[in-house]
């Protein structure tokens, strides 16, 4: 019987860290173990290929630190790599263990919110081209409609501490002008990037009053909580000290600094070297 471990929260880079705060507010009895490949980030713009490999090898590196659940607390992850790992990489390496996104509770959940039916999607350009929240929606509620819009100009935005001025203004109010074009009758927005929620006050500022925003994190959390209801075989194998410890992949100092604006608490991270971690 394999020994309780932390679950595993993995993004590109910063994102993800939106996620956990919600997954630590909602579940905060259980340890988390941090991870962002802020060296290869933004993954966004990569194509499907290079985001599944570097996906893997990060879900490779959470299974060898002994978890037996780790969460893409990134959609462009989610999008292009959860798939296949699910079902061709799992199977042959890690059966036991279990990898989830965050694109699947959403889409699970947003047509509850809608009352045109008619969603619209910001997102990055990998997102938006990957068509997983068209797709993904349409199982669930098949008579809501889906705009979606690409934002890529957004996360070196947030990631450089610059959405309080004229230019991120200007940035906004293109994007949301440009899917409200596509769909007049949209009444509710999602945030499809977990950067995106820094932002949602400024987002705010440019969307009608009764349009509804919402972002993933909180609604990612209280998936994750049935989940484990539903899978106590899974649930044991989490450990439970209210723990938490980050890694990135890129200089530590750097992440330190940026993570607090996204975890809303000061972090102290430990890098680690992908190449040389025993992949």
């Amino acid at each position: 019987m394999p020994q309780p471990a932390p679950i595993g929260v993995f993004d590109s880079g910063y994102g993800g860290l939106t996620v956990l705060r919600e997954l630590v507010n909602r579940l905060p009895q259980y340890d988390y173990l941090y991870l962002g490949d802020n060296a290869r980030s933004p993954y966004g713009t990569r194509s499907f290929e290079t985001v599944y490999q570097y996906t893997l090898e990060c879900v490779k590196w959470f299974f060898e630190k002994g978890c037996s659940l780790v969460i893409l607390a990134c959609n462009t992850a989610s999008a292009k790599a959860l798939r296949t790992i699910q079902q061709n990489d799992l199977p042959k390496i890690a059966p036991d263990k279990k990898v989830l996104g965050v694109i699947r509770p959403t889409t699970e959940a947003i047509g509850n919110y809608s009352q045109t039916n008619a969603v619209g999607i910001l997102a990055t350009s990998g997102t938006v081209a990957s068509q997983s929240y068209p797709i993904e929606i349409a199982k669930f509620f098949p008579e809501v409609e889906v705009y979606q819009e690409a934002c890529p100009i957004w996360v070196p935005l947030i990631e450089n501490n610059e959405i309080n001025n004229h230019g991120s203004a200007f940035f906004i109010r293109k994007n949301l002008h440009s899917l409200f074009q596509k769909g007049k009758n949209i009444d509710t927005v999602l945030l499809a990037c977990t950067h995106y929620p820094i932002m949602q006050d400024q987002i705010r500022e440019y969307l009608p009053v009764d349009v509804k925003l919402l972002s993933q994190g909180a609604i990612v959390a209280e998936s994750l909580a049935d989940y484990l209801q539903r899978h106590p075989e899974i649930e044991a194998l989490c450990s439970k000290t209210n723990k938490r410890e980050f890694y990135t992949t890129d200089a530590t100092e750097d992440f330190d600094n940026h993570a607090t604006l996204f975890f809303w608490e000061p972090v102290r991270s430990n890098h680690v070297d992908l190449e040389n971690s025993g992949q």
